[in-house]
């Protein structure tokens, strides 16, 4: 297969990363869970008018998991191609790349809590 070149070849290149998002965020619960906490974050950020710092820890974190769910999904999807049958070290890898998630999500967490605990304290002392 001839690969494509200058522009042409650059917008190609979008359309099959924006295929892979499509993909994705329809085929994976995990990808509209994690979405949607980093959305709730966002939406948090703006109600408690976090500072540049905390935006861009907050920004990295969900980021982060999202890039580690991906990477985690490509994984999965080529171990199954590859081993479709029940193999121990197929199953490893799938556990490993799974583990980078649980990682970045623990991380995430633990940012939401640095950046978002005091202030959600804080408005819930105010409603009572």
């Amino acid at each position: 297969m001839k690969k494509s070149t200058g522009l042409n070849g650059r917008l190609k290149s979008f359309g099959h990363a924006f295929c892979g998002l499509l993909y994705f965020f329809k085929r994976e619960t995990n990808a509209k869970i994690h979405a949607a906490a980093g959305l709730l974050a966002i939406l948090f950020g703006f109600f408690f008018y976090i500072d540049k710092f905390e935006w861009f820890m907050v920004l990295s974190a969900i980021s982060l998991v999202l890039v580690t769910e991906i990477v985690n999904t490509s994984i999965e999807v080529l171990v199954d191609l590859v081993s479709p049958e029940f193999n121990e070290m197929a199953g490893r890898v799938k556990d490993l790349a799974a583990a980078s998630v649980l990682f970045a999500s623990g991380f995430a967490l633990v940012i939401g809590l640095v950046v978002f605990l005091m202030p959600l304290l804080s408005a819930l002392a105010a409603l009572l």
